[in-house]
């Protein structure tokens, strides 16, 4: 069946008009794109400087062990407040960031404008996360590089100068899903203090790929739609991906949140997406599963928003609107 789509904000359909398709995703496709972007991270130190600008910041490199005894170390960015800045502070609340990319594509040092005013905002450490991608390290390797990211961070608190009971994890599309992952796996291994808050914008929540926001977008809707998604899922699960139950499954809902059987216990949650994208009706089911759960979430459909809209089109009047109200959020949560 066929859905008519809601259309574009007037502001925002000539810029995605603009995009340039690309693919198809396939495995090879994107282990070259692996080659061209990661080279960045050969000076990280120089990406970085570029993403802080003149924010009062300071940047720094460390690494946490893998979760596993065979599982390499996780490559942390660690962003931190001039101590000039929040002379007051004692300990800093702290933002641990997944990036997006569909769990295949980008990296740590890619996506952290808005992260990074956010530190600012709320006097907050941002650490942003390189955890595994696809199809070099399907899933569990990048939802357990993100726990194990988490479990360092709590450990290392008291060095870090962070308050491990104000840890919000956070993402960007596919890095929304991680995080919504984490915040599951960290109720259930019971961490005390668990998870603060949860930041989920366009959030990449279900390998299913069945809602009618998918059914919308798809057929070459850039810059994101129902059939690239499907293909990273793909990648990311293997042959488990689309799996049409949600009980009884081998598909874990640290990978895909969608399939959680409760959602009780867990912390509030910022969840947004556009009227005009492919994740859409997952954010919103999400969000009203979380309601159900008795869990306090805020979420926004913005009218006319296609898939990342407020990091591709920044100054848009969309893209401002939806980009103050994430920081305000952010810095209300991890502040009063």
């Amino acid at each position: 069946m066929r859905f008519p789509r809601p259309p574009f904000d007037s502001e925002l359909a000539p810029i995605q008009a603009a995009f340039e398709p690309f693919g198809p995703i396939t495995p090879e496709f994107v282990i070259n794109h692996h080659a061209r972007t990661d080279r960045a991270l050969e000076a990280p130190h120089v990406a970085a400087a570029e993403a802080i600008g003149d924010r009062p910041l300071t940047y720094a490199e460390h690494t946490a062990p893998g979760l596993g005894l065979n599982d390499p170390p996780i490559a942390l960015s660690i962003f931190t407040p001039n101590a000039a800045s929040v002379s007051d502070k004692k300990q800093w609340p702290c933002i641990l960031y997944a990036h997006g990319g569909g769990l295949i594509f980008l990296h740590r040092l890619v996506g952290l404008s808005q992260p990074l005013d956010w530190a600012v905002a709320a006097g907050a450490v941002l650490i942003s996360v390189e955890y595994r991608r696809a199809p070099e390290h399907p899933q569990p390797a990048a939802s357990d590089d993100c726990f194990a990211a988490l479990k360092w961070v709590q450990a290392s608190a008291d060095v870090l100068g962070i308050n491990a009971a104000r840890i919000l994890v956070a993402g960007q599309s596919a890095g929304s899903g991680l995080a919504a992952g984490l915040a599951l796996r960290a109720r259930d291994a019971g961490l005390n203090p668990s998870v603060h808050a949860q930041m989920l914008p366009c959030p990449m929540l279900d390998d299913r790929c069945n809602s009618i926001s998918c059914a919308q977008f798809d057929d070459g809707v850039e810059p994101w739609d129902r059939t690239k998604n499907a293909a990273a899922w793909a990648i990311a699960l293997g042959e488990r991906a689309g799996a049409r139950t949600r009980a009884g499954d081998t598909i874990s809902s640290y990978w895909a949140p969608a399939r959680a059987e409760t959602l009780v216990g867990l912390p509030p949650a910022y969840i947004e997406a556009g009227s005009a994208e492919f994740c859409r009706d997952e954010a919103v089911e999400f969000a009203s599963r979380l309601w159900s759960a008795g869990v306090s979430a805020e979420l926004h459909v913005w009218a006319g928003g296609f898939h990342g809209f407020d990091e591709m089109a920044p100054d848009s009047w969309l893209g401002r609107r939806s980009i103050a109200t994430k920081l305000e959020w952010v810095r209300r949560v991890l502040t009063e």
